[in-house]
């Protein structure tokens, strides 16, 4: 490509985590871009892995319909929230952080015991009702931790003591003898989006990594895990299998491991749902620069964040990837991208926040000017 050639350009932001969403993002980095080389054709890819904005980003992708309906939040709150619907296939699209949403909730007010995941069983049982094939979960982003009880309650399985009563609260579960499963088994090929490979237990399992940010407290931390292990263990009485090991289990809070046992999910990794849904092979092989992006570049960018799957993408496939940022923790050498650009190389770090779209627009206006005195 000769330097005054129209460059085509794939812009494929993650989400800038509590200031931009992945849309506003790549809008603000074609903006910037425009500015300075107008003639250049620009793809505009916003990307999810499975957390925050795996609604829209998917049903954009899809051309799915918005679909809307009353349920509670993991705080059993009633409110009124979206879905996606693509009646052709008959598809549904559901994001988890819509539903039970750790950013839905008063920071806390409420301690993870007194949340679950009853609300999301609701969303899944309106899916399909209406017929649903196929679905495809985001589950990133969650408030729980409940190994997903409140969903399986919601879908009709039934936790009962050594009494036979009946256990409503995941807190209670250290008491658990038997499950029973629903009359009508929720028939559905659910595919689900998980952004992380924890298990459900153990010391990388959910209760312990993910749990202190929700709310558990250390002297929570073994308490809670003992209750998901006899979860664990009475479930897999009827079926002979552990799925607490499986890659994946512990999102969510262990929302991975209960989609699994209590609606036969199947567990894949959200990029690579977000990637076949797109295409991304191919626009990437046909691009001349890829520009991504996410709110820090840290070590789980390396370790399989969506900025870091582009990147190793791109790598194979021999194309130039830039990296656009918040912030950059540890080691800024490129690795993965061509050159790693952050917000703070142009402004303070409460501007950033304060501003990110602003900054974000004019650092890929200047990353667009050094690309065309190459």
């Amino acid at each position: 490509m000769r330097r005054d050639d129209p460059a085509r350009v794939l812009i494929a932001p993650d989400k800038f985590k509590g200031t931009l969403a992945a849309e506003a993002a790549c809008t603000a980095i074609a903006a910037g871009w425009r500015s300075v080389r107008p003639g250049d054709v620009l793809g505009l890819l916003p990307m999810s892995d499975g957390g925050d904005g795996f609604g829209d980003v998917l049903a954009r992708l899809t051309q799915a319909r918005t679909r809307r309906l009353k349920t509670v939040d993991a705080a059993h709150r009633r409110f009124v929230t979206d879905w996606w619907w693509e009646s052709g296939e008959k598809v549904a699209i559901i994001e988890s952080a819509r539903v039970i949403g750790l950013a839905m909730l008063p920071p806390g007010r409420f301690h993870p015991f007194e949340l679950d995941t009853f609300g999301l069983g609701r969303v899944l049982t309106e899916a399909a009702r209406l017929g649903a094939r196929r679905c495809l979960l985001g589950i990133g982003g969650s408030a729980t931790n409940d190994g997903g009880f409140g969903l399986a309650r919601a879908l009709g399985w039934k936790f009962l003591d050594q009494q036979a009563r009946e256990i409503d609260e995941w807190w209670q579960l250290i008491r658990l003898t038997q499950i029973v499963p629903p009359r009508m088994p929720l028939k559905l090929q659910l595919t689900v989006a998980v952004d992380v490979r924890n298990p459900l237990l153990g010391r990388q399992g959910c209760s312990r990594v993910f749990g202190p940010q929700k709310g558990l407290r250390p002297g929570d931390l073994t308490y809670a895990e003992q209750c998901l292990r006899r979860l664990s263990e009475v479930g897999r009485r009827p079926r002979g299998r552990d799925g607490a090991c499986q890659p994946g289990a512990g999102a969510a809070g262990g929302l991975g491991f209960g989609l699994v046992a209590f609606a036969g999910a199947q567990l894949r990794p959200g990029f690579e749902v977000f990637a076949r849904a797109a295409g991304l092979r191919q626009r990437v092989r046909h691009a001349d620069l890829v520009i991504t992006g996410e709110g820090a570049i840290d070590r789980q960018t390396y370790m399989g964040k969506g900025g870091g799957q582009i990147g190793r993408l791109c790598q194979e496939l021999g194309v130039p990837c830039v990296a656009l940022a918040g912030s950059a923790l540890g080691a800024r050498a490129p690795r993965l991208f061509k050159e790693i650009r952050v917000l703070t190389d142009i402004t303070t770090k409460e501007m950033a926040q304060r501003r990110a779209g602003r900054y974000l627009e004019k650092l890929a206006a200047v990353v667009a000017g050094e690309f065309g005195q190459r």
